[in-house]
């Protein structure tokens, strides 16, 4: 059994955080750009009525899914990380795109443990039912509930909408890479990266 579990988000983690805006450039015909989110809350972003965004949302987030891509390194990494590591996924889609996660996960060949979907944003009760050690997360609020409410490292990939101030404990990453040197500082594991 390999001695740590992480807790790791899906969207915006595991897959680039622009994954939507090509989706929502051609339904709602914007041109916006990952600068232009300020907001986790992407209808802040532009001209759109709250009511028609979800509702396209809700019908397009299936393909949205399967068309996302991963994050760079994101596939080499934890593939490395499954070797010390149980990689279980929480994120906030509905269980109703389930199947269509896991052919994402399989096809894009990143390795998982679990995948549990929760159909909110509200990550605590499943990081501690899952006791992660650790979590990756993109949303703001959530990685900072998450620290303080485990007390667990939780690190946070860096974009427009999530640049708000964080406490000691949240660990701001650029990218995967600086993600594995954190890894490695946090957990002492010696890895190699391919």
């Amino acid at each position: 059994m390999r001695p740590y579990r992480l807790g790791i988000d899906i969207d915006g983690t595991v897959t680039c955080p622009t994954s939507l805006l090509p989706h929502i450039n051609e339904q709602f015909g914007c041109n916006l750009v990952l600068e232009d989110i300020k907001e986790y809350d992407l209808t802040k972003a532009f001209d759109v009525d709250e009511k028609e965004f979800f509702k396209w949302y809700r019908q397009a987030e299936s393909v949205i899914y399967r068309t996302s891509p991963a994050q760079e390194y994101a596939k080499n990494i934890l593939s490395d990380w499954q070797k010390s590591f149980e990689l279980f996924y929480i994120s906030a889609r509905g269980e109703n795109v389930f199947d269509c996660t896991v052919e994402w996960f399989e096809r894009e060949e990143i390795p998982f443990d679990h995948i549990e979907l929760i159909g909110s944003h509200h990550k605590i009760e499943a990081a501690k039912k899952f006791a992660v050690d650790c979590f990756f997360e993109d949303k703001h609020d959530n990685a900072v509930d998450i620290h303080e409410e485990l007390d667990i490292p939780v690190l946070l990939f860096d974009t427009p909408y999530n640049r708000f101030p964080i406490p000691e404990g949240v660990i701001r990453v650029n990218d995967w890479n600086e993600a594995n040197e954190w890894v490695q500082r946090l957990f002492s594991i010696e890895q190699a990266t391919s």
